[in-house]
């Protein structure tokens, strides 16, 4: 559902992101550059959430091993050619540097997650590659988090646009971590 949401919102709603644009603090030196970047960041990110689900499921991983060694791949590179547009991006976050720091610490921590549970499968280290890649799959869902938070602190609690998100922006990655490391630990005890 929330790939749907994104799609239609990002490509058929508002295509040129007009909607998110006149929420900036500061005009864009080069709105054409942002708005590809935010629509690569987006696809890719949208393919990272359709093959991560396919990814953790033990019955089709079970089952359909070259499936998902080959999902896992595509997953894989989603998130690292995801890199450069979520990097060029976050230094255009709406909120100021405070809001750039926690994209910064996201993406980078996205592609670390990533990048180490693929490592580990390398080194056929199974039970590390698979704690690794649900942490990545849970920052997958960052956007989805940003949007909620912002939901309830802006339109509930009548915090400020920019509030909201700078907030949202450091919330999503600590929350989805942390939900991570509960899934991680009730599984491995």
């Amino acid at each position: 559902m929330w790939v749907l949401h994104t799609l239609s919102k990002n490509f058929m709603v508002d295509p040129n992101f007009q909607g998110f644009l006149s929420k900036k603090d500061e005009l864009l030196a080069n709105e054409s550059l942002w708005v590809i970047m935010i629509r690569i960041h987006i696809m890719l990110a949208i393919i990272s959430l359709l093959t991560g689900p396919l990814g953790i499921i033990k019955s089709i991983r079970v089952k359909f091993l070259k499936f998902h060694r080959w999902n896992g791949r595509i997953y894989v590179l989603s998130i690292a050619l995801n890199y450069i547009p979520g990097l060029y991006v976050s230094f255009f976050a709406t909120g100021g540097w405070v809001s750039t720091v926690g994209f910064l610490i996201l993406n980078t921590l996205w592609i670390t997650t990533t990048l180490l549970g693929y490592s580990y499968i390398k080194k056929r280290q199974v039970l590390a590659h698979s704690k690794w890649m649900v942490r990545s799959f849970f920052l997958s869902f960052a956007n989805m988090i940003i949007y909620i938070i912002v939901a309830i602190s802006h339109n509930a609690l009548s915090f400020s646009y920019d509030t909201s998100y700078t907030i949202a922006v450091w919330l999503c990655w600590m929350l989805n971590l942390s939900l991570a490391e509960l899934l991680i630990r009730k599984k491995t005890v």
